[in-house]
C-alpha cells in the first residue's frame, strides 16, 4: 500500500517498530505546515537573518533525537509535536541572532507571540474569503484593512485562535491540543473572537 494512503496512527505504529520509511513519511507530511507556522511566527528580524525551511530543518533534527522517547509514551498528536520543537527552535533562533528586547519573542508565553504585520495581512485575507471580479476586490480591498486594523484591537487570546484556525489551519482537536484546553473551550473561544471582530468591524458607536 502507498504511504500516500496510509493514516497517520498506521505510520506511528510502524514507527515504534524501526519502520525508517515511515518515519520519513511522518515527517514529509508535517514539513508544509511547520514552514507556513514559521513563517507566519517568525519575528521580522529573525525572517531577514533565515529562511522558515532553515528552521523547520533544525526542529527535524532535534525531533528525530527525541523521536524514540516520544513514541514510547505519546502525549499529544504527532504534528502538535513537532510544532511545539519548532516552536521552541525559533525561540532559541531568536536569543541567539537578535537579542531584542521590548519585542522579543521569548518574552511572549508561548502560543502567543507577537507575529509580523504582513501575517495580518494574510489572516484577514484568510477570513474574507476568494474572488476576483474587479467590483468585489474594490470591496474586499477596503474590508481587509478593516479587518486588519479590527485584529489589531483583539485580545492576544482572541487572535490566537484566529491565527491557529485560520493561517496555521489547525483542526479544533490540534488547536485544543496547542492552547492546552479542551476542544469545547476552543469552539467557544473561536466564537468569541469573531463576534468581537465583528464588533469592532462595525464601530465603536454599536
Amino acid at each position: 500500500m502507498p504511504f500516500s494512503n496510509v493514516d497517520t496512527g498506521e505510520l506511528l505504529r510502524r514507527a515504534r517498530v524501526g519502520d525508517l520509511t515511515a518515519i520519513d513519511e511522518l515527517f514529509a507530511r508535517s514539513r508544509e505546515r511547520l514552514c507556513r507556522m514559521v513563517q507566519f511566527r517568525m519575528d521580522r528580524q529573525l525572517a531577514s537573518r533565515l529562511d522558515a525551511s532553515d528552521v523547520v530543518q533544525d526542529a527535524f533534527a532535534e525531533a528525530h533525537r527525541r523521536l524514540s522517547e516520544y513514541l514510547q509514551q505519546p502525549s499529544v498528536a504527532f504534528y502538535t509535536w513537532l510544532r511545539k520543537i519548532a516552536w521552541e527552535r525559533m525561540i532559541q533562533l531568536h536569543r541567539r541572532h537578535i537579542r531584542a528586547q521590548a519585542r522579543s519573542v521569548t518574552r511572549e508565553r508561548p502560543g502567543f507571540a507577537r507575529w509580523p504585520d504582513e501575517s495580518f495581512v494574510e489572516l484577514a485575507n484568510r477570513l474574507i474569503g476568494s474572488g476576483t471580479s474587479p467590483s468585489v476586490q474594490v470591496v474586499k480591498n477596503e474590508l481587509r484593512e478593516g479587518i486588519r486594523l479590527a485584529l489589531e484591537r483583539l485580545p492576544p487570546v482572541d487572535r490566537e485562535v484566529l491565527v491557529l484556525r485560520y493561517l496555521e489551519q489547525l483542526s479544533t482537536a490540534e488547536t485544543a491540543s496547542v492552547l492546552g484546553i479542551s476542544e469545547g473551550a476552543v469552539k467557544m473561544r473561536h466564537l468569541r473572537a469573531l463576534e468581537r471582530l465583528q464588533i469592532h468591524l462595525e464601530g465603536p458607536e454599536l
